[in-house]
């Protein structure tokens, strides 16, 4: 099964990559716990009140942004709440940093401002007992570190395997390379944006939130490309035709760029990010190092599971069906990439934040209560469905067409 071993090929390689060294302010932390940064994140948001008191509204942002990329992000307050309370948690905490700020652009009264900042305090307390209250245990640290991979890298392989079991099934399987190569390709660029954010630039939290938001959003496009793609094929061409080569010539054009480019998009928009986690679970670990690497050989094996799973459990699909699967799926994770990407500008203060009432977040699907992010995900729900009719419609006149002839 040559496409299993490039894919134990590409775990291996992310193993080696994951392992870079950490720097010196990362590894001896000078917290001595998470309650001591949840105090200094106090501080910040106390100076942030005062500002606007004052009414030194950009002052006052300023702050409220000290607190969230100072201590937050840097001192891996973020990463720890999503690896040992929940991404809903996380999200639900980084909403109220957006709320505050929105209430100091609108110049909500004094009191109004002061109780949206105790609010926040009081969240990032909850979590910091909550967190602190967290005995090192090798189960805790298992289940963190396996946590980690399935979340950040669920996605990625469910869109190699899906474009690799595509490509198979339609008959161009020798250009699934293309896609291997890409993810590989992507994972040594994930370790070299990693090295880089922590070694060469001095990238500050907003701008490497603009960076991540920014590649998400072109992994939208060319994901709905992707998907736009083969549903024009499952509708418009005759089975039998289409197996024998008649799309072939557009997998080798421009289409077979755009499936490596959707897996390159796919795996580099969570590579850093992970790389990142693993090195921050690692400094924080100091019992059970090896329950981290069990966790993410463990995480590793599943999405291995799950790329059989999808890769050669399509063989047994009918063919038809599979195509119509394989294209929603590609949809369905450019809606979540839509969601994820707006997300990470509004807390580079990129866009604004307008509330949503009773809608949960769903990290999975990219779904958050604001309507920043869910308008364009509504946008590309009535994009796919314009565009699956409009195919439908022309496969139909072409059928009937061809009956009358």
């Amino acid at each position: 099964m040559p496409s299993l071993r490039r894919v134990l090929l590409f775990i291996a390689l992310f193993l080696s990559l994951a392992d870079i060294p950490l720097p010196a302010s990362a590894a001896a932390r000078k917290w001595s716990s998470w309650g001591e940064i949840a105090e200094q994140m106090d501080v910040s948001l106390n100076k942030a009140y005062d500002a606007y008191f004052k009414k030194d509204v950009e002052d006052a942002k300023h702050w409220v942004n000290d607190a969230y990329f100072s201590y937050y992000e840097k001192e891996g307050v973020e990463r720890a709440v999503l690896s040992y309370i929940s991404g809903k948690r996380a999200s639900t905490v980084e909403y109220q940093f957006s709320a505050v700020k929105r209430l100091m652009n609108e110049g909500a009264p004094n009191r109004t401002v002061r109780d949206s900042l105790d609010s926040l305090s009081k969240m990032l307390r909850e979590d910091a007992n909550q967190l602190d209250g967290k005995e090192e245990s090798p189960t805790a640290a298992f289940l963190a570190s396996l946590l980690i991979i399935l979340r950040e890298g669920f996605e990625a392989i469910l869109v190699i395997a899906a474009i690799a079991a595509y490509l198979i099934r339609s008959g161009n399987g020798r250009m699934t390379r293309v896609v291997y190569t890409s993810g590989i390709a992507a994972l040594a660029a994930s370790a070299l944006a990693a090295a880089a954010l922590q070694y060469v630039f001095e990238v500050s939290g907003a701008n490497q939130e603009i960076i991540e938001g920014a590649a998400m959003l072109l992994a939208v496009l060319v994901l709905f490309f992707v998907s736009n793609w083969m549903v024009s094929k499952a509708e418009a061409e005759a089975w039998k035709g289409y197996i024998e080569g008649k799309v072939q010539s557009a997998v080798e054009t421009g289409s077979g760029f755009a499936l490596g480019a959707a897996a390159f998009l796919a795996v580099f928009r969570e590579g850093a990010e992970t790389i990142l986690f693993y090195q921050a679970l690692l400094a924080e670990t100091k019992t059970y190092p090896n329950m981290i690497w069990a966790g993410f050989a463990v995480g590793c094996a599943a999405l291995v599971a799950i790329f059989v799973l999808v890769r050669y459990g399509s063989l047994v699909i009918p063919i038809r069906a599979f195509f119509m699967g394989t294209s929603i799926l590609m949809y369905i994770m450019s809606v979540a990439f839509a969601g994820g990407g707006v997300k990470e500008l509004q807390e580079a203060d990129v866009l604004g934040v307008t509330p949503v009432p009773y809608v949960e977040s769903i990290d999975i699907l990219g779904i958050y209560p604001t309507v920043e992010t869910l308008l364009p995900q509504a946008v590309l729900l009535v994009l796919a469905a314009a565009s699956v009719f409009y195919y439908r419609n022309k496969a139909r006149k072409r059928a009937l067409s061809g009956g009358a002839a």
